[in-house]
C-alpha cells in the first residue's frame, strides 16, 4: 500500500505510534481506564470523546435531544414578533399609503389601519399628500440675481415662489426620479417663457399676476404630461425689477413718467370741471330764453336791471330825476372821508412816542 511508512506499519498517511494499529489525524489521545487501546496514551486529546462529551451535555438541557426544542420555540417566537410587527401599518389623515411588493407597485391606501405581508416582502412608502410644499426660485438678494429677456428685448430681475402638492402618490414616486427638481427646472422654463412675451413696463407692474396664472397653467401642463402626479396651487411673484446696475436710473425714469401721468390727471378734471360749468351756464341760459319767449319785455326789463345791478354795485352813484337835479347825500363818500381825517389827525400823536 502507499500509506505504508518504512516501518512496515500501515497507519496510513499520519504514520502510525509503533506499528501496533492505525491512527486517526489527531492522535489516540489519553484513554480512560478500559478504552479501545487498553492502557493510558500521552498524545493529543481524543476528538471522538471530545463529540461524545459534547453530546452528553446537549441531552442534559430542557426540551431534550440536546436541545432542540427550545431553540425552535424561541425562532418561532421571534418570527411571531417580526410578523406581528411588520404587517400592520397606519396611514394619517393628510398620507397616502402606497405598497410595493418586492420593489412592484401593489396598491394605494388611505387613512386608517391596514395589513400587508410582513417586511421585507410588502414596503410601505406614505407621501404626504395633502400638504403644500413651496420651491423658492431666485432671490430678492441683490448678490443673487434671477435675470431673464422680456419681449421688448429689456433685462428683468425677477424672483417668486412655487406652491405645489402631491395629486398622484403612484406618479409622484414612480415615474420621475427627482421630483422637487423637475418642478424647480419646470417652474423656471414656463416663467421664462411667460416673460420673454411681455414687456418690461407690463411685467413689472399690471400684468404681473397676469404673467403668475400662466405660468401656473404652463407648469401644470408639463408636468402632466411628464406624469409627474403633481398639482401647482399657485405662482406668487415676489419681485420684479430691473438689474441692480440700472434700478436708478430706472426708478428716475418711473417717477418721471407718475409725474407725467399726475399731470394728465390734473388736466383731465380741469377740463371736466370747465365742460361742466360751460353746460351749467347753456342750461340756464336755455331757461332766460324760454321765459324771454313768454314775456319779452318783462324779462329784457328784468334783465337789463340786474346787469345795471352787476355793474353798478361798486361805483359812486348820483340819481338824477327827469325835472332837475335832487340833492344826493353820498353817504360811502362821507364815511371814507371821515375815516381818512382821523387817520390824518392820529398820525402826529404817534410820531413823537416813536422818537
Amino acid at each position: 500500500m502507499p500509506w505504508q511508512n518504512n516501518n512496515g506499519g500501515n497507519g496510513g498517511p499520519w504514520g502510525s505510534g509503533g506499528g501496533d494499529g492505525p491512527r486517526n489525524p489527531w492522535g489516540s489521545g489519553p484513554q480512560r481506564p478500559g478504552g479501545p487501546s487498553g492502557g493510558g496514551n500521552k498524545g493529543g486529546p481524543d476528538f471522538d470523546d471530545f463529540i461524545r462529551r459534547s453530546q452528553e451535555r446537549l441531552r442534559a438541557l430542557p426540551g431534550g435531544s440536546g436541545g432542540r426544542t427550545s431553540w425552535l420555540y424561541i425562532v418561532l417566537a421571534v418570527l411571531g414578533v417580526w410578523i406581528l410587527f411588520t404587517s400592520f401599518y397606519r396611514v394619517d389623515a393628510q398620507e397616502r399609503g402606497v405598497v410595493t411588493r418586492f420593489g412592484k407597485y401593489i396598491a394605494t391606501t388611505g387613512p386608517g389601519m391596514h395589513f400587508k405581508l410582513p417586511s421585507p416582502i410588502d414596503v410601505v412608502t406614505k407621501p404626504k399628500v395633502e400638504q403644500v410644499s413651496t420651491i423658492d426660485i431666485g432671490s430678492t438678494d441683490a448678490s443673487a440675481e434671477n435675470l431673464m429677456l422680456t419681449g421688448d428685448q429689456n433685462i428683468i430681475d425677477i424672483a417668486y415662489t412655487v406652491r405645489w402638492k402631491i395629486k398622484d402618490p403612484e406618479q409622484f414616486l414612480f415615474e420621475i426620479a427627482n421630483p422637487e427638481e423637475t418642478i424647480r427646472e419646470v417652474g423656471e422654463s414656463a416663467m421664462r417663457a411667460e416673460v420673454s412675451s411681455a414687456t418690461l413696463n407690463a411685467a413689472i407692474g399690471p400684468q404681473r399676476a397676469q404673467i403668475a396664472e400662466q405660468v401656473r397653467i404652463r407648469m401644470q401642463e408639463l408636468l402632466d404630461s411628464y406624469r409627474s402626479g403633481v398639482d401647482v396651487l399657485g405662482v406668487d411673484i415676489k419681485q420684479a425689477d430691473p438689474p441692480a446696475a440700472v434700478d436708478a436710473a430706472f426708478k428716475d425714469v418711473s417717477a418721471a413718467q407718475q409725474n407725467a401721468q399726475q399731470y394728465m390727471n390734473q388736466a383731465r378734471a380741469y377740463s371736466q370741471q370747465l365742460v361742466a360749468q360751460a353746460q351749467g351756464e347753456a342750461a340756464a341760459f336755455d331757461a332766460v330764453y324760454a321765459q324771454y319767449r313768454l314775456a319779452p319785455e318783462v324779462t329784457r326789463k328784468r334783465m337789463y336791471l340786474e346787469t345795471m345791478e352787476n355793474v353798478l354795485a361798486k361805483v359812486d352813484k348820483t340819481v338824477i330825476e327827469a325835472n332837475g337835479v335832487t340833492p344826493y347825500l353820498p353817504l360811502p363818500e362821507l364815511k371814507r372821508r371821515s375815516s381818512a381825517a382821523a387817520a390824518v389827525a392820529a398820525a402826529p400823536e404817534a410820531a413823537p412816542a416813536n422818537q
